[in-house]
């Protein structure tokens, strides 16, 4: 771990355990550039057209009835609903990752269906949440999932699932932990940002989740820019099985940077991490971001053939929507 300089500047580790607090609003306790009203307007006159950025087939999609949520799981499976959601089923035990199944996030409509149908969802899953934005916070979502469901959500985000008459809620702050259905959740720092119409911005919290089933260990990156942190998350949370971390919404760089990693950027914390397995999220679902929908994982397949990134091509796993891949073969 770099420790603090001389100058009293925090090094990577310690700004990780950072206060991130002030006057009510949440903030990342190390440098990070601010985007404004100005560069969002800037973007936005200059974004490419619709037409452009259309899928040029369909999503890739695999039928799936869901009915295997329902047996036991002899090994960890990892079933993609679509852009962020994913349901881990380990045993009886079944874990969603930003459950939406929604038919839109906000303004975007959905291009590809839900890989599983939301009625299939057991009673007893419990469901983490990595931030309030609402390709991953879904209002529909939650008004149709069981209401029996256990959440493990940031801090700030407890009443909005309250109200919706979700009563199992947790809040937890960065490097809490938590107990859940038998699994060990804790709640991660990363460089992000929050904001609904009914919440302010930064007022509720943002993370990435390391969910520890006592034989798997998945690192759940929800939305994330690139930041020197991974490194030190990779040391402090070795070793992990699988990394699910987003690829999408990434251009143009200038602006998006700060808060969503290019593919490219994904490898770079793939490798840091020292995961098994990379799963690439946040794509297929959602036009969000002047790449597309459909773009991401052909920039990761044009990156996997360099000679200098050939080691991880092997560990790099682009699942199908509803695909159900498993995480330990027999």
């Amino acid at each position: 771990m770099r420790r603090a300089s001389d100058s009293g500047e925090l090094g990577t580790g310690e700004r990780l355990f950072a206060p991130h607090l002030r006057g009510g609003r949440f903030f990342c306790p190390w440098r990070v550039p601010r985007r404004g009203v100005r560069d969002l307007v800037r973007w936005q006159l200059a974004r490419r057209p619709r037409r452009e950025r259309r899928p040029r087939a369909p999503i890739p999609a695999l039928p799936n009835d869901g009915a295997a949520l329902a047996r036991v799981a002899e090994r960890p499976q990892l079933t993609w609903i679509g852009h962020c959601s994913f349901a881990l089923h380990e045993g009886e035990r079944v874990t969603l990752f930003d459950p939406h199944f929604g038919p839109r996030a906000l303004l975007a409509s959905r291009w590809s269906a839900p890989g599983i149908p939301i009625a299939t969802v057991p009673a007893d899953a419990v469901a983490v949440i990595s931030h309030n934005h609402y390709d991953h916070l879904d209002r529909w979502t939650l008004s149709r999932l069981p209401k029996t469901i256990e959440w493990l959500v940031p801090l700030g985000l407890g009443g909005f699932l309250r109200r919706l008459g979700h009563r199992r809620v947790r809040e937890l702050d960065w490097w809490q932990e938590a107990e859940a259905g038998g699994w060990r959740f804790t709640l991660l720092p990363v460089q992000h940002w929050s904001r609904r119409l009914s919440q302010p911005e930064n007022t509720t919290l943002w993370g990435a989740w390391l969910v520890d089933t006592g034989r798997t260990r998945l690192f759940f990156g929800g939305d994330s820019g690139w930041f020197e942190g991974f490194a030190e998350l990779g040391r402090r949370l070795a070793p992990l099985d699988a990394a699910l971390l987003p690829v999408g919404a990434y251009l143009p760089r200038w602006f998006m940077r700060v808060a969503h990693m290019s593919p490219e950027e994904a490898l770079a914390a793939f490798r840091v991490l020292g995961a098994g397995t990379l799963v690439p999220t946040h794509w297929g679902a959602f036009d969000l971001a002047d790449d597309g929908v459909d773009e991401p994982p052909r920039e990761l397949a044009r990156l996997l053939a360099r000679p200098e990134l050939a080691d991880l091509a092997p560990r790099v796993v682009v699942p199908a929507v509803g695909e159900t891949l498993d995480l330990a073969p027999p």
